[in-house]
């Protein structure tokens, strides 16, 4: 977990809300309290929190209904339930999904840290490979207003060095590069960051068909055919995550 991540904590006991903030942030995250699930909604609109701390048992909207909410908005969020009370059946649905926790009241900190830790940051670190600075643009705010971490290359030799320079999660990587293939791109980012998923982007089917072929042959995890809806570039991501939440847990 990087330093100065940003926590919400999400409780209609101010006490609770002022201790977790004041010992959160003494240990360098960005903590922002509130004490409703719609206040909590309406954040998540504004901005993607790391993790969510969520009470179950609030007034007006509970911390289930709330979280389901943020969920459609934020669909990689953390949450961590936080109750004094067993799991009722539609938090027992939740816990165990991707992205979700349970604590109980009265909590240890050294336990509520670890879980942030384990399971904060945005879900994955996304980094888009392409020479189109539009296409780039588009993808990272389109995605980073969804809560993902984004970083953007305009050839292979950058994605190769920020791979050799810090584990990323994902690679959008484009067909049609200057000087170096999308193939040997991928080789190259592969054998620096082996755990890395890499997925193509290309606008010419036909013309890289083989291109491909032969990558995803290599490992690849499939293609994206150009022009596609954002909505299908985060479908990919949340079945990245679930896969990765399955492996964990396996």
């Amino acid at each position: 977990m990087p330093s100065l991540a940003s926590i919400l904590i999400v409780d209609d006991d101010a006490n609770i809300c002022r201790t977790l903030s004041e010992i959160l942030e003494k240990k360098g995250y960005v903590t922002t309290a509130v004490d409703s699930g719609h206040r909590a909604i309406e954040l998540s609109k504004e901005k993607p929190f790391d993790v969510i701390l969520m009470d179950i048992k609030m007034p007006v909207m509970g911390g289930v209904e709330a979280c389901k909410k943020i969920r459609q908005i934020r669909p990689s969020a953390a949450v961590v339930f936080m109750t004094a009370y067993a799991p009722e059946d539609l938090v027992s649905d939740m816990v165990g999904e991707s992205g979700y926790m349970l604590i109980k009241k009265p909590y240890d900190i050294d336990n509520v840290i670890s879980v942030i830790e384990k399971y904060g940051g945005k879900g994955l670190a996304v980094t888009l490979v392409d020479a189109d600075i539009t296409l780039r643009n588009t993808m990272q705010n389109g995605l980073k207003g969804r809560g993902y971490s984004i970083t953007v290359c305009k050839s292979g030799e950058e994605a190769i060095a920020l791979a050799k320079a810090k584990p990323r999660d994902i690679f959008f990587l484009d067909t049609e590069l200057p000087i170096l293939s999308a193939l040997e791109t991928y080789l190259e980012i592969r054998k620096a960051n082996p755990k890395a998923v890499v997925v193509l982007m290309t606008a010419h089917r036909q013309k890289t068909e083989e291109m491909v072929r032969q990558t995803i042959e290599k490992g690849a995890y499939s293609c994206l055919y150009k022009p596609f809806d954002m909505d299908e570039a985060v479908e990919i991501i949340e079945k990245i995550i679930e896969k990765k939440e399955k492996g964990r847990a396996g």
